[in-house]
């Protein structure tokens, strides 16, 4: 076809723009979709070797946020009961309303090993019932503290517990145990008055929603530079969990919710 594009090429060209006028519309959509849809339930197992011949496992999930939606925390729970694990801990914010404290550990309750606690800001608002959190806590063989600290494993390992006080005196380490600490606040590792050989924090969510080379777009109160991961801080290692729920709009990007394991001994 003379002086003009084929039928063949015309038609072709049409193709490819009409090609490329779907990705431009897909593309946002599937990112989305991963967004809401897929990251927030795609849990994370990351284990962390700290002894060349560790004794114990220690699990810990945070922020869980329940919202009456038992099959999500269910997952994890069995989750972290396939990982056997000797000891899990929780840092913080199981609800964010009251009526949802009870159902929530009706199925935490689950855990099938000593489980230790600690309230999150959240629950604090919340006005949830702590005495409930402490019987169920307690028939794991753990225990919900606040302020306080407990001896597990047989005396293996020290369980300090910071909610409000920071604990004061309560905290002070015990030589021959492995001394772990809980807070919900990671900015707290820069306050406490003792090392730990690990301190294990949660609250910033790691930010639910993190760019590459950048990181967190938004950060809560109490995280300074703590937002996810590894740190060395004059109060021990810490290591920041990103949580299992989210805070606000149900979204995560690059970020997904998590059980962290720690081999130790």
């Amino acid at each position: 076809m003379k002086g003009g594009m084929s039928v063949e090429g015309a038609t072709a060209g049409w193709s490819r723009r009409r090609w490329l006028l779907h990705a431009a519309w897909m593309l946002p959509t599937a990112g989305a979709a991963h967004v809401a849809g897929v990251e927030p339930r795609w849990l994370a197992v990351r284990t962390h070797r700290m002894s060349a011949s560790p004794m114990f496992r220690i699990a810990h999930f945070t922020d869980i946020h329940y919202r009456g939606d038992p099959g999500r925390l269910a997952d994890m729970v069995g989750a972290v009961n396939r990982l056997k694990p000797d000891l899990a801990v929780f840092t913080g914010d199981l609800v964010e309303e009251a009526r949802f404290f009870d159902p929530a550990l009706e199925v935490l309750s689950g855990v099938g090993c000593p489980m230790y606690g600690i309230p999150g800001n959240h629950d604090h608002w919340a006005r949830a019932d702590f005495g409930l959190a402490r019987r169920v806590f307690g028939a794991t063989g753990g225990g919900w503290l606040q302020d306080e600290s407990a001896l597990a494993l047989g005396g293996r390992v020290r369980v300090h517990g910071l909610d409000r006080r920071m604990g004061g005196g309560a905290m002070a380490p015990v030589a021959g145990a492995f001394n772990l600490t809980l807070m919900h606040y990671p900015a707290w590792a820069d306050r406490v008055s003792h090392r730990s050989d690990l301190m294990l924090a949660g609250h910033s969510h790691g930010g639910q929603v993190r760019l590459p080379f950048y990181g967190a777009l938004v950060r809560p109160h109490d995280v300074g530079r703590y937002e996810l991961g590894w740190y060395e801080t004059q109060g021990g290692p810490l290591y920041v969990n990103p949580g299992i729920g989210c805070l606000g709009f149900d979204v995560r990007f690059n970020c997904r919710p998590e059980v962290s394991i720690f081999e130790v001994g």
